[in-house]
């Protein structure tokens, strides 16, 4: 057998016929430090031996083969993803590990993880009930776990990478027609949230956006409204967050028939606020209880969906009237770029890929138009 040059790391059989192989790490206290990896056959124990060299190599940390994925997760969450994800997301990225990837995965050593571990685990949350697309956010988050323990040198390949997440199957969107937003909103009538409903079907703002609006957010001279916050609960309590994006924060001209429902609305606000007298909060939202506290997301969608039942229209989510604000541009002829600035979406793709059906139901009354001219 051919000698190993210096630095490269020695392999060995032992008495027991298993091969071992070893790698010097320097000096540490005066006492030479060494890392060990063990195979069943020489080729196993090289390719073991191959990422710790690489790791010493490149004067990266060298792989523990004894820290174990449930911990390092903790670490992720407090060290990595809590100071660089808004609230909201660090809660759901904790839900994850907490009830997913840590019970399941936790145990198995970094080093050690397979991706035929990752597939089990990823089947098996399938065959629990869970959704392609929850399924999917599981094992997003563990590959981003993954991607700083590469990087860290704590695993030498990212394993999560080499599994696919199961695919989520994209359902058309159907808004409500522009009839069906009018009985929607005639439904409404007296409903104290009726602003609310139909200032989510004008402008396209998301359901977080409108519950964050503060008064001093809206100019009626102008017509205007400013999103800077989008409100959620975060650790019990409601709070004002950042925009979801950069392009998030924005502002949006309010059509006439907003500017009414709105004028309307805080005109009975201020009722309320003489009603609630020394009970009352002030928040300064646009949008509140009858105290002048925030209102919860579950209470809207309940509210909303009575409206929908008393409006005879079939039950959606509240995230849908946003859709529609969307259909009704794109239906007058108004171009994605429009719609992007509106929605406050990061990118033309992503308005592209939500709203392509819209402009592909055009292109063919385009077609139908160019049939009446030059038809004969």
């Amino acid at each position: 057998m051919t000698r190993r040059g210096p630095n490269e790391g020695s392999l060995y059989q032992r008495r027991d016929g298993r091969w071992q192989g070893a790698v010097h790490l320097g000096y540490e206290h005066g006492r030479r430090v060494r890392k060990f990896v063990i195979g069943a056959t020489r080729a196993e124990a090289a390719a073991k031996l191959a990422p710790l060299l690489k790791a010493r190599d490149e004067r990266r940390p060298v792989p523990d083969q004894r820290t174990k994925l449930g911990p390092f997760l903790r670490q992720w969450l407090d060290e990595v993803a809590k100071p660089t994800v808004r609230a909201t997301t660090f809660s759901s990225y904790e839900g994850i590990v907490r009830l997913h990837l840590a019970p399941d995965l936790g145990r198995i050593a970094l080093a050690k993880l397979t991706p035929a571990d990752v597939q089990r685990l990823l089947n098996a949350k399938r065959a629990a009930g869970l959704s392609p697309r929850r399924v999917g956010y599981i094992h997003a988050v563990l590959r981003r776990t993954l991607v700083t323990a590469e990087r860290w040198g704590l695993v030498s390949r990212n394993v999560a990478k080499l599994v696919d997440a199961p695919r989520v199957q994209h359902h058309e969107i159907r808004p409500m027609t522009p009839e069906e937003a009018r009985r929607l909103i005639d439904a409404a009538d007296g409903d104290r949230l009726q602003a609310l409903y139909l200032t989510a079907l004008a402008t396209g703002l998301r359901q977080g956006e409108l519950l964050a609006l503060r008064w001093q957010d809206v100019d009626f001279d102008t017509r205007r409204l400013w999103v800077r916050h989008t409100l959620a609960r975060v650790d019990g309590a409601l709070v004002l967050l950042e925009p979801k994006t950069d392009r998030s924060r924005r502002m949006v001209v309010m059509p006439d028939v907003t500017v009414a429902a709105l004028r309307a609305h805080r005109t009975r606000q201020r009722m309320e606020r003489l009603v609630a007298g020394s009970r009352w909060h002030d928040t300064d939202h646009v949008f509140t209880t009858t105290i002048g506290t925030p209102i919860e997301a579950a209470r809207v969608t309940r509210s909303f969906h009575a409206a929908l039942q008393r409006a005879g229209l079939p039950r959606s989510r509240f995230h849908d009237l946003r859709h529609a604000a969307a259909t009704y541009l794109l239906g007058q002829g108004f171009t994605l770029e429009d719609v992007k600035t509106l929605l406050g979406h990061s990118s033309i793709t992503l308005t592209s890929n939500t709203y392509g059906h819209v402009l592909e139901r055009r292109q063919a009354q385009v077609a139908a138009g160019m049939d009446a001219v030059l038809g004969g």
